[in-house]
């Protein structure tokens, strides 16, 4: 099945499921859908970094610091990262991904989505979709945060990587 025609669930401001739509009708008219954010890391605690292919539906060849994507129609959050870590570092048997915290972003363009942001470790060798990921590597927090100004993100990214060091150190 292509990508645009995945159904989605579409939540509204209360992340209540008030109707479902193909993904690219979703991206098209910005419907608010559901997503799921990983942030995998290795055995060495060094977060996995990506830089997403060009063919991707949003957001191509930006960088970015969680695994994850849409969740699909009547489909759990937990159920949606487990599939999507799993699929996008090309490994399995991989750990049920811990929830932390869920958000509203707003891409400050009227367009929002319900962020369920987790983290997973990941101790078996990944094998990134070639579809989805052209390039790769597990960097140190210190690495990350470097990059931070000379690397374009993904903005929903940003937003919950900026939200989990808020959480981290809040707890």
């Amino acid at each position: 099945m292509n990508a645009a025609d995945e159904i989605l669930d579409i939540v509204d401001e209360n992340d209540r499921v008030v109707g479902q739509c193909p993904r690219g009708e979703v991206y098209a008219r910005g419907l608010r859908h559901r997503c799921v954010f990983i942030q995998a890391r290795d055995a060495e605690g060094r977060i996995f970094v990506h830089r997403r292919t060009p063919a991707k539906l949003v957001f191509p060849s930006l960088h970015d610091m969680f695994v994850g994507g849409v969740v699909g129609a009547g489909e759990s959050y937990d159920t949606a990262a487990l599939r999507e870590a799993e699929e996008e570092l090309g490994v399995s048997g991989l750990p049920q991904p811990r929830h932390l915290f869920t958000f509203l972003y707003d891409d400050g363009a009227g367009r929002t989505w319900w962020s369920a942001v987790y983290d997973v470790r990941c101790e078996l060798p990944v094998r990134p979709q070639v579809e989805e990921v052209a390039w790769h590597d597990f960097l140190s927090e210190t690495e990350v945060e470097r990059h931070l100004t000379d690397w374009e993100w993904v903005p929903d990214g940003l937003a919950a990587y900026e939200r989990l060091k808020a959480f981290r150190s809040a707890g």
